[in-house]
């Protein structure tokens, strides 16, 4: 195989698999708006239920909280390891951290894709395939990261609210 059958090979391959990232893109697209409203109805229900849970624990007296997920968890686990207890808390973050990490690989590789059509039009003197191949790159690029920015926040208020969760589990504990 010569290297301009390999060549040629992966051009052909990177060209297919820009239908699946383009559905990727649109599918984490919808999940991060989704995420959102996720998390400003947590943020509403913390909110309103936050001096209940402070009460709780100064009175050191645990008990089940709608918007507490880690504190629900050790009411249901209380003999569960600290270990365990940060198990389900990165699980909880999970999905958003992965979310805001690959929204933008998705958009480069988006990007990256319609460059070398678009390479190729500008050498054959085709000013209309070089812009809708870069109308179609820079696009891919602003959406992934604007995925990215959409999850990063809860992801990030999610993160210290988990934190805070672990600490006051040491507290019921008397750690």
């Amino acid at each position: 195989m010569s290297i301009q059958t390999i060549e040629v090979l992966m051009a052909n391959v990177s060209e297919i698999l820009m239908t699946p990232v383009i559905i990727a893109i649109v599918v984490l697209f919808i999940y991060a708006i989704f995420a959102l409203g996720r998390f400003i109805s947590e943020y509403c229900i913390r909110k309103k239920h936050n001096l209940l849970y402070q009460r709780q624990i100064d009175t050191k007296s645990p008990s089940w909280l709608r918007g507490f997920d880690i504190h629900n968890y050790f009411i249901k686990h209380p003999n569960a390891s600290e270990d365990e207890y940060e198990v389900f808390a990165l699980k909880q973050l999970e999905t958003l951290r992965i979310v805001t990490r690959i929204a933008p690989m998705l958009g480069l590789i988006a990007t990256m894709i319609p460059m070398g059509p678009a390479l190729k039009a500008l050498a054959d003197g085709n000013i209309q395939g070089i812009s809708e191949n870069l109308i179609i790159a820079f696009a891919a690029v602003i959406w992934g990261l604007t995925i990215s920015t959409i999850t990063f926040w809860p992801a990030s208020v999610k993160k210290r609210w988990c934190a805070q969760e672990l600490i006051n589990i040491r507290k019921f504990r008397g750690q």
